[in-house]
């Protein structure tokens, strides 16, 4: 198959994305669902759908996607970072136009660990003088 790429994967925070272009019809799938019933909330749904708008193959491409861990707007990053780096595989060409839109960078923020001691990762307990 022409055009078909590769698994690929993007990473945000405790979420793994394992993506695959294939051509057809434009459809997106995540973990064999439409992304509509997967991502409810419109923001995420733009933020996945950012990397191929702006390469201009938004209708080309079917998305398959399977993610897993962190919350779903971590999935979003994921699998946005996910199909930036499958659309390299397809057409090297789109490395300008992702890198100028930050779709290549790989977001390492992480959740800073709880210390001992304390009530969270900064938090202390309620101070008392006696």
């Amino acid at each position: 198959m022409k055009g078909t790429t590769d698994i690929v994967v993007g990473r945000r925070k405790n979420s793994i994305a394992r993506v695959r272009l294939v051509p057809g019809t434009g459809e997106i799938k995540i973990n064999k669902r439409p992304v509509q019933e997967y991502l409810k909330r419109e923001t995420l749904k733009m933020i996945v759908e950012q990397p191929l708008e702006v390469t201009a193959t938004l209708g080309k491409y079917d998305v398959i996607v399977n993610v897993a861990g962190g919350g779903l707007s971590g999935q979003a990053g994921a699998i946005r970072l996910g199909i930036a780096r499958a659309l390299l595989k397809v057409n090297e060409e789109f490395r300008s136009v992702l890198k100028k839109n930050g779709f290549l960078t790989r977001d390492p923020r992480m959740v800073e660990r709880k210390k001992y001691g304390l009530a969270g990762a900064r938090k202390r307990f309620q101070f008392s003088k006696r």
